[in-house]
């Protein structure tokens, strides 16, 4: 049976400071890089092959992945793709959650972090956070760069993606690893677990918790579950 295994990146700096992170191009923080080794090492206890690897254009999915693999002693090859970015928050990028909560109103700001389809307004050309996004966006074809996603938008870039690119390894019965963020993964367990627009804002995902997804030969999900039980999420199935 294929395996495929999610892991959201380990805290990031701006994790700890609380703030809205989306595109910006931050790195982790000293507790994420333990939770990224964490993961390497519960991942290798698993004693399985990692065949194929894909992550985002963000330097906190690349150096969480880039770890696993060497904690798992394999060759630091692998798939970057911007399709697999983080939710892009627009114009909340670099703000304070919880004080953009008593700015906004807790109604308003959990509409625009946990809806389906409600973005935040969108980032101006000029803020000063454009020039905090990856240098490998200038790749990412023109005409394609959002400025402020709602978690439908991300799922319509992720699950294309991943029916395209990613899918067709696990038809093959290959193990896969996808290192990426927390709505660019919510995004793709809403479509691989059939969770419905009502219920996704529930979904949380913890940084640096592999869960591991195993499929039969139709590709139906068999079995799944956090490596770390002590820091599991809810995993919402068919709802």
């Amino acid at each position: 049976m294929a395996k495929l295994i999610l892991v959201r990146h380990g805290q990031s700096v701006w994790n700890k400071e609380n703030r809205f992170t989306g595109w910006v191009d931050v790195d982790l923080s000293k507790k994420g890089n333990l939770e990224a080794q964490k993961s390497g090492q519960l991942i290798k206890n698993l004693n399985i092959n990692i065949d194929v690897s894909y992550t985002s254009f963000l330097k906190r999915a690349i150096k969480t992945l880039t770890t696993i693999l060497q904690e798992n002693d394999l060759e630091l090859k692998f798939n970057t793709a911007w399709e697999l970015n983080e939710r892009h928050y627009g114009s909340l990028t670099g703000l304070n959650k919880e004080d953009t909560k008593k700015k906004i109103g807790e109604e308003q700001f959990k509409k625009y972090r946990r809806s389906w389809d409600i973005p935040p307004p969108p980032i101006s050309e000029n803020d000063k956070n454009n020039s905090l996004f990856s240098p490998l966006n200038a790749s990412i074809p023109l005409g394609m760069i959002p400025f402020t996603e709602s978690l439908k938008d991300t799922f319509e870039r992720v699950i294309p993606y991943y029916e395209k690119e990613i899918k067709i390894h696990i038809q093959k019965n290959k193990n896969v690893l996808i290192s990426a963020h927390g709505n660019s993964l919510r995004a793709l367990c809403k479509s691989l677990f059939k969770i419905s627009d009502q219920k996704i804002n529930e979904l949380e995902i913890p940084t640096g918790n592999p869960l591991i997804i195993e499929f039969d030969n139709n590709l139906e999900i068999k079995k799944y579950h956090y490596l770390d039980e002590t820091r599991a999420k809810t995993i919402i199935f068919n709802q």
